[in-house]
């Protein structure tokens, strides 16, 4: 229980770490709920897309590698050369205070059916989101060997966590979400944890 307890709370922080990255989903979603428009549903949709990438992630990735013994080098080598990077872009705008801010002026999604529409082309028309979810978690959740999915889970949960946060808690949390300190200290956090994943990854394989 302890370890499926554990390696579902490290689903859960590397989800996290992926998500709350600035991008424009979250100004979307942000943006949405500082108006108070089709909230729930930009939520669901978000909520549910990435449960449904990180499963394919899960299951493809963690299949490949149990059937292919030396994919696990493979995609440990891709995987933490990427969080790298990804870690690197990070702490660049950690750096660089100028930029990093949410901007969520701009015009109202101006119908539940248009909300929907954004939402769904900003989630499944975005590669970073393929390489977040279906990619990166699906890499790190096969490292986990049986327990992959509850690492999925934790992952997933993440993600319904942070959006349900980010879009019910914005007329609250907007004003200060919008400007570049905050997600200077997040992008702090986030640079942290993807270069520590990734050194576990490139040195695991």
């Amino acid at each position: 229980m302890s370890s499926s307890l554990a390696v579902g709370a490290a689903g859960f922080g590397s989800g996290l770490s992926l998500i709350v990255a600035i991008g424009a989903q979250n100004a979307f979603v942000l943006r949405q709920g500082i108006r108070r428009d089709a909230v729930l549903v930009v939520v669901g949709i978000c909520a549910l897309s990435d449960a449904a990438l990180i499963s394919l992630g899960v299951g493809g990735v963690g299949a490949i590698v149990v059937a292919w013994p030396g994919a696990v080098r493979a995609v440990g080598l891709i995987g933490g050369a990427f969080l790298l990077c990804y870690g690197a872009l990070a702490a660049r705008r950690v750096l660089r205070p100028g930029t990093g801010g949410l901007r969520t002026d701009g015009e109202a999604a101006g119908s539940r059916r248009r909300a929907v529409l954004t939402c769904l082309a900003m989630t499944w028309l975005n590669p970073h989101v393929y390489l977040d979810t279906v990619f990166l978690l699906g890499s790190l959740a096969a490292d986990r060997g049986e327990l992959r999915w509850t690492f999925g889970l934790g992952a997933a949960l993440a993600s319904l966590c942070w959006f349900t946060a980010l879009g019910f808690g914005a007329r609250l949390l907007g004003r200060y979400l919008a400007g570049p300190a905050p997600w200077r200290v997040l992008d702090g956090l986030v640079a942290l944890t993807m270069a520590g994943l990734g050194l576990m990854l490139v040195a695991g394989s």
